[in-house]
This record gives structure tokens, C-alpha cells and sequence, in this order.
């Protein structure tokens, strides 16, 4: 698979979805940024630090399952909530009600700011289909169908791994190379022939503990080096890059 910058052998590409598929990275930042500055606020007082829509959501949040997120956040501020209940209300003081309050603001996002594809890489996914390479989504977002409906782009998936199916099926998320995994066998081929696309630095590590065939870093906000500690074997701005180095 020379013309897709792949070694030989491989028979899949696993796709994250947000920051590889779609641009929607940047919108789950600010969801982020607003949940946890108005917990941090009512929280802190004058000593509130707010929320770094880089450093602490590539570390903390990016690529996990959003109570994970809001736990491992919390965890670095030395802070820990009850876990509450998945239909607590929004905004409450739980692990759970901070989740949905962000699930709440990043639905309003979408809608108002709609969501793109990155057309590098859906070439690149149609390239690998062309090819006869089998391709899944595997994202940590409940919302994935929706967002994959909305760009046109659920056909281009055999296997989809999200959030509903992850806790359908008790999977663990990222950095865990569990759903990862899932996809992998859902596609009928094993680990060493599948290759993983993930931006986040919870998916590199999810990749490399996983044993993968390839594992390709999406650097959209120049994290380059960071993608190669955590288990990159190649890191590209687009997946354009790939073709292109064969």
C-alpha cells in the first residue's frame, strides 16, 4: 500500500473521528473551556486559573470518554466530584452533570457553527477503500453518527466503535486500546494489520499499547513531537502527507 504511505501488510485504517475526520477538535475545546471555567468560577473564588483550551485539553480531555475527561482534569486540580448518575442534570456538581452540561454545550456549537470535514482526509478514506482496504470510525463521541450523517461521510465506514457502542459493549476508552481493538476484530483483521489515525495523545497511546501495525499522528495544532512520545510511527498536518512520501 506504497501509494497510501502504509507498510505492506496492512489490511484496515481505524479513523478517529474529531481533529481527523471532522474539525470539530476546536468546538469540543470550548465546550470544554465552558464547562470547567464555570465549575472552576463558582468553585475558586479569586483564586480561579481557568481552563487551557491547548495544553489542558490535549492532556486532559482529548480522544477520552467525557466522564473520563472531566474526571482526569479534575484529578490535576486535585479535585474529585461524586460520579453522580448519566441522567444527571446538566451542570450539576457530579461527574456525570458536568459531562452532559458539555455534551449540552457542544450540541449548540454544532448547530450554530455546523461541522466540516477535513477533504484531505476523506480522499485519503475513499484512496483506502478504492484500494480494497476495510475502514472503521472509532471515536469516544456519543454524538458520531450524527456528526458522520451530517458531512455525508457514514458510508465510508464497515465498522463504527463510539461512545453508544463502547458502552453498549463495556469497552473502556482512550488511552485503553480497547475500542480500537473492537474495530479491529469487527473488520475481521488483527492488530498487527490495522493501522490507527488519531490527533489526540490519548489515541497514540491507545495505538501503541494496542500493538497496531501503524500508527499515524495527525498534528492539526502543532504537537508534532508530543505525537512521537506518545507512539507515533509517522506524523503528518494532513493525511494528504501520506501519498505524498511514498
Amino acid at each position: 500500500m506504497t501509494e497510501l504511505g502504509l507498510p505492506d501488510g496492512i489490511q484496515a485504517c481505524l479513523f478517529d473521528l474529531d481533529g481527523v475526520i471532522t474539525k470539530t477538535a476546536v468546538v469540543h475545546a470550548a465546550a470544554w473551556k465552558q464547562t470547567f471555567d464555570d465549575f472552576l468560577r463558582r468553585r475558586d473564588g479569586e483564586s480561579f486559573r481557568p481552563f487551557d483550551e491547548v495544553a489542558d485539553y490535549d492532556e486532559y480531555v482529548d480522544g477520552r470518554p467525557r466522564a473520563d475527561g472531566v474526571r482526569t482534569f479534575l484529578a490535576s486540580r486535585g479535585i474529585r466530584l461524586p460520579e453522580g448518575a448519566p441522567d444527571d442534570p446538566a451542570g450539576r456538581d457530579t461527574v456525570h452533570g458536568l459531562g452532559n452540561r458539555k455534551n449540552e454545550l457542544l450540541l449548540e456549537l454544532i448547530r450554530t457553527r455546523g461541522v466540516e470535514a477535513y477533504d484531505g482526509t476523506i480522499r485519503y478514506i475513499e484512496a483506502a477503500r478504492a484500494a480494497g482496504l476495510r475502514t472503521a470510525v472509532v471515536s469516544s463521541s456519543a454524538n458520531c453518527r450524527d456528526v458522520l450523517r451530517s458531512i455525508g461521510a457514514e458510508d465510508l465506514f464497515d465498522v463504527r466503535i463510539d461512545g453508544i457502542v463502547a458502552a453498549e459493549r463495556h469497552l473502556p476508552g482512550k488511552p485503553h486500546p480497547d475500542t480500537f481493538l473492537a474495530a479491529a476484530r469487527d473488520l475481521g483483521v488483527e492488530a498487527k494489520a490495522a493501522a490507527v489515525f488519531e490527533d489526540a495523545l490519548a489515541g497514540m497511546d491507545a495505538g501503541r499499547s494496542g500493538h497496531f501495525g501503524f500508527v499515524v499522528g495527525v498534528d492539526r495544532v502543532g504537537q508534532a513531537d508530543a505525537l512521537r512520545a506518545h507512539g507515533a510511527d509517522v506524523v503528518v498536518r494532513d493525511l494528504a502527507e501520506l501519498g505524498e512520501r511514498s
